[in-house]
């Protein structure tokens, strides 16, 4: 009871740790490569949200929008309009990445903790799949029993990589 001599409330609590968290997530670096730059960015939000998975939910529903989410969105959005992506084109390159951040990333802790309920392994739940009835799902699910590749760097990244490749497409066209 004593911590609540010193913050006003739950909200407060919440929006110091979310404050916490968000800083540890990497701006794009000024004056270099716009991409690379976003790509870093990205990455490490979604290292960062991983390593709190409750965190992604929180952001999106939470109490308020801490100074450093503040900043991070600057960030993005000013490394936008400074490779020359137009105040709209920035507007919706940036939900578009903010939505792959955030949405992959509930996905995926939602995926984790959907997994972590069923009983037995993932090997177990293809075994119960009837092939014929299913023959692309069950594909699917053999995909995420295979070993990972060292060279790949994952699902997220090859997502962001779809983004920023129609972001490059955008921006070179807009020069023209």
């Amino acid at each position: 009871m004593s911590l609540y001599h010193h913050v006003a409330g739950k909200d407060d609590i919440l929006d110091g740790i979310l404050e916490r968290v968000v800083a540890d997530m990497a701006l794009p670096a000024p004056g270099t490569d716009w991409r690379g730059a976003i790509r870093a960015s990205a990455i490490s939000a979604h290292d960062v949200l991983l390593q709190h998975p409750w965190a992604a939910g929180l952001l999106l529903t939470g109490p308020g929008v801490s100074p450093a989410r503040l900043r991070h969105m600057d960030a993005l959005l000013g490394c936008l309009r400074e490779a020359g992506f137009t105040a709209s084109a920035t507007d919706r390159a940036y939900h578009a990445l903010d939505s792959h951040i955030m949405g992959f990333t509930l996905w995926e802790t939602g995926i984790s903790a959907g997994l972590a309920s069923l009983p037995g392994s993932v090997a177990d739940f293809l075994d119960t799949l009837p092939a014929a009835d299913y023959p692309y799902l069950v594909e699917h699910v053999q995909q995420h029993l295979l070993p990972p590749n060292p060279n790949d760097e994952g699902e997220f990244a090859f997502g962001l990589d779809l983004i920023l490749d129609s972001l490059d497409r955008l921006l070179t066209r807009s020069r023209r």
